[in-house]
């Protein structure tokens, strides 16, 4: 198969900060769709893979699954987009497409195991998947996204990630005008489930530790802020939530949360990977019927319905727009929770590199 050398950024080794490298992107293929990146947002996958903090990293590693730019060329056999439309490409660029979850539009549960847009196994050059922190990608149609032209184009970017992971769990607990949800955790899937929540028109409570977070949360669509290390305040919202989006990305204690789900409700863990400490207590889950559940980004259909549902109400993510030469000191301050609420990368700024 043909291929093209394009600009990207990029790691040879955990250790390594990320600089200017090369990569191979394929010829179009009668299915694909290849997309001039502008922007890209910056997750935290992105930085624990370039540094090998889950371990299975393959090197040289472009991370990157927040994508979005112009078709500049299709296949002959696509259909949905044309050159120039704006497209989008999340945290998926292939799948089995047969078996159960796929059938049922969950490529995020592939039984087969969902090819991944950077640190996957890429089907069709062999090797691994490169991602979004380069000039361009080539991915089939079917995991292309179409992008409301009425949006911050930048600030859709963390919606192919963020947006979508918090989404699928308002969406598969049905929440709707007047549920009651909270969000445990202000941060770039925090800010975008209190957004998403809200659109929804949901009653909006932020779990914080401490006030300082109190005026964003409420500008950002919050309609409480509890103190979840007051114990007066979280007696006073026990058994109120249907449905708690749990973000943090650390180890925590989920039970005090738990005790403020409501006959039903069910406390979904989004943002951390792991063992619970201290150990999940069953007693009021079997006495109210709660539930502790997890969930992880969406299948393209649900991906599709966020976007022009984000374009139907004009909600985009908060960004800090970076040059790509600044990812190294974005990472760092990531680790400090320095950002509000989500880096993006200009990619044309990668032409300077």
């Amino acid at each position: 198969m043909q291929t093209t050398s394009v600009k990207a950024f990029g790691t040879t080794a955990p250790e390594a900060d990320l600089a200017p490298l090369s990569i191979n992107r394929r010829a179009v293929q009668p299915n694909d769709v290849e997309i001039e990146i502008l922007y890209c947002g910056v997750c935290h996958s992105d930085l624990h893979t370039a540094r090998n903090d889950w371990g299975g990293s393959i090197y040289p590693a472009v991370p990157g699954h927040e994508i979005v730019g112009k078709i500049t060329a299709v296949g002959s056999a696509v259909s949905k987009f044309k050159v120039g439309d704006l497209a989008g490409v999340g945290c998926i660029v292939d799948s089995c497409k047969t078996c159960s979850s796929c059938q049922q539009d969950l490529e995020q549960y592939c039984l087969n195991g969902f090819t991944g847009t950077y640190n996957g196994q890429d089907l069709q050059l062999g090797g691994q998947t490169f991602g979004g922190y380069s000039e361009k990608v080539v991915v089939k149609e079917d995991f292309v996204l179409a992008v409301p032209a009425n949006l911050d184009l930048a600030a859709v970017a963390p919606l192919l990630c963020a947006g979508i992971t918090t989404w699928s769990p308002l969406k598969h607990w049905n929440v709707k005008e007047g549920s009651k949800v909270a969000v445990i955790g202000l941060g770039g899937l925090g800010h975008m489930a209190i957004k998403l929540a809200k659109g929804l028109g949901a009653d909006v409570t932020l779990f914080s530790r401490t006030p300082d977070k109190t005026e964003d949360a409420k500008a950002l669509g919050a309609d409480h802020v509890v103190i979840s290390t007051d114990e007066a305040q979280m007696k006073a919202v026990r058994g109120q939530f249907d449905v708690i989006i749990d973000t943090v990305p650390y180890v925590h204690d989920v039970n005090p949360y738990v005790a403020t789900l409501n006959i039903n409700g069910t406390l979904v863990l989004v943002g951390y990977l792991g063992g619970l400490e201290p150990i999940l207590n069953t007693v009021p889950m079997i006495l109210g019927r709660k539930s502790v559940a997890g969930s992880v980004i969406g299948g393209i259909a649900e991906t599709q319905e966020m976007l022009d549902f984000c374009g139907e109400k004009g909600i985009v993510s908060e960004i800090e727009i970076i040059k790509m030469q600044e990812i190294n000191t974005a990472y760092e301050r990531m680790l400090k929770s320095d950002v509000r609420y989500r880096f993006v990368i200009d990619m044309a700024s990668l032409k300077n590199s």
